[in-house]
């Protein structure tokens, strides 16, 4: 047995990190050199290393917002190292009101019990628009 958190432990403390707004500790799950890529961001980002992640999760810290992640569904792949997880971050904006549901499907690589590569499917669109 791994001495390692397996992905589905890792994934598991990054939703309740976001959803319980501790962003500080989130880039202690990522690898030094992981990659996380927003290919739906407009424009797509690309997010590289724990320094580049520290500041986004940073970034995230002043938004007036407070969510939960619901209906996820955790996919194992064929590679111990990946899963697919799909769910929803549902939530609103502390200042207005607006409520939200931004539809989300994660694909991460977790190494050694560090997320090493995320591709974040997420609807930014709702996000922003909630955010506005």
């Amino acid at each position: 047995m791994s001495e390692f958190a397996s992905p589905r432990a890792v994934l598991m403390r990054l939703l309740d990190g976001m959803t319980a707004r501790r962003h500080e500790g989130l880039p202690k799950l990522y690898a030094e050199d992981a990659v996380v890529v927003h290919p739906l961001a407009e424009p797509a980002a690309r997010i590289e290393g724990r320094a580049a992640l520290r500041e986004h999760y940073a970034r995230l810290e002043r938004l007036p917002v407070e969510m939960t992640a619901r209906n996820l569904v955790v996919h194992q792949t064929t590679d111990p190292e990946v899963i697919v997880a799909e769910f929803e971050y549902a939530g609103r904006n502390t200042e207005t009101g607006r409520g939200f549901v931004v539809p989300n499907v994660f694909v991460l690589r977790v190494r050694r019990g560090r997320i090493v590569e995320s591709r974040d499917y997420t609807q930014h669109r709702a996000f922003d628009e909630a955010m506005a």
